[in-house]
């Protein structure tokens, strides 16, 4: 089995919220969360450290993300939302703090990669690791990426986000001060563009999901550093898809030329629009899935530029995603059926984890 590489999994807003633990299986997870009564409000567990073992998926692109109170039906509960760009600030300053104590506490569990040197040693950890066999099994690598620069008060705080451990930044989740986002379009302000320019400086890597196309834009003319689109599927596959959150053909095939990569969503609402999100998996194929990779692949004319960026536990559940894919340990059939498609040993392992460690590797200190 190949290593995977999943550049987006939404953990500690999920430990923070719902007081998940995951050093347990997505299965006592959501068993804990029936009895706690969080299946109520929050869809079931698809993470754990037992499935990311059975899986592969030995590096994770973990997120800080805090939700901003909008007075609209678009976004989530605005009575729990930030309201002021300082409490922004602070919430997502807890984030580092609970990654850190989270290795820390728990090394047989997690590490945190911040350096080459620590994720060479961690790559080399996992040549040993056999999903079948649990005495094998090894901690999950974390590498920070924050999602939404409004926790950023300006570009004067960065360098104590990289401190902190910080090495990928999404602007967006919703428009805010910095840029168009998610239902909210709109270009990179004036605060945007000092800020990007002030990231390339430092060295972070600048990820376009939940960007507006015409932040987009502004993005791809303006960074010389290092892109990617760390969850964001192909909008021409999505059958009656409407708004900002996809990227266009043109987007990609521009992040392409960046030698850019995009992780791929196996979530439904990403796959289908025409479907309710209550209806059954089995009305979803895995091989939406397969598609999403085989059409940037076609667009690329090779395999360098697609990856997994599955957005687990960021909104939707067990229920949420293709039939065969019933916790992140399933991931490796995508990659059973790219093999079907032809792909080589060679293209699979990048798409597993190979793009994805080469843009993070260009931009870890040694």
């Amino acid at each position: 089995m190949y290593l995977i590489l999943d550049a987006h999994e939404d953990l500690s807003i999920n430990m923070m919220e719902y007081h998940r633990d995951y050093r347990l299986s997505s299965r006592e997870i959501q068993a804990i969360d029936a009895k706690n009564g969080v299946d109520k409000v929050w869809p079931p567990s698809l993470l754990g450290w037992e499935d990311w073992n059975r899986g592969r998926v030995g590096v994770v692109f973990s997120t800080m993300f805090e939700a901003p109170s909008r007075h609209d039906d678009q976004h989530i509960d605005t009575n729990k939302g930030y309201k002021s760009i300082q409490q922004a600030n602070a919430r997502y300053w807890r984030h580092p703090a609970l990654y850190k104590r989270l290795a820390e506490e728990n090394p047989e569990n997690f590490r945190l990669i911040q350096t080459q040197s620590e994720l060479k040693s961690h790559l080399q950890e996992w040549e040993s690791q056999i999903p079948d066999q649990p005495e094998t099994f090894k901690p999950i690598g974390l590498i920070q990426l924050m999602e939404g620069a409004e926790g950023i008060l300006g570009p004067d705080e960065l360098p104590l986000w990289w401190q902190a451990g910080v090495r990928v930044i999404g602007l967006a989740w919703a428009g805010n001060q910095y840029c168009g986002g998610t239902h909210m379009p709109g270009p990179l302000t004036k605060a945007g563009r000092d800020l990007v320019k002030a990231m390339a400086e430092i060295g972070f890597v600048l990820d376009i999901a939940h960007l507006d196309e015409e932040s987009d834009w502004d993005v791809l003319d303006l960074y010389n550093g290092p892109i990617i689109a760390s969850h964001a599927n192909a909008s021409s596959l999505v059958k009656g898809y409407q708004g900002n959150r996809l990227l266009s053909d043109a987007v990609i095939q521009a992040l392409i030329e960046r030698n850019g990569v995009i992780g791929i969503v196996p979530g439904n609402c990403f796959l289908d629009m025409t479907r309710s999100e209550t209806s059954d998996k089995s009305e979803f194929p895995l091989s939406l899935v397969v598609d999403q990779f085989d059409h940037i692949c076609q667009l690329a004319g090779d395999a360098d530029h697609v990856g997994f960026g599955t957005d687990f536990d960021g909104g939707f559940g067990v229920t949420g995603v293709p039939e065969g894919i019933e916790s992140i340990a399933d991931l490796p059939k995508v990659l059973t059926g790219l093999a079907e498609h032809g792909y080589s040993d060679a293209a699979l392992q990048q798409m597993a984890s190979g793009n994805f460690l080469r843009v993070i590797e260009s931009v870890l200190p040694a």
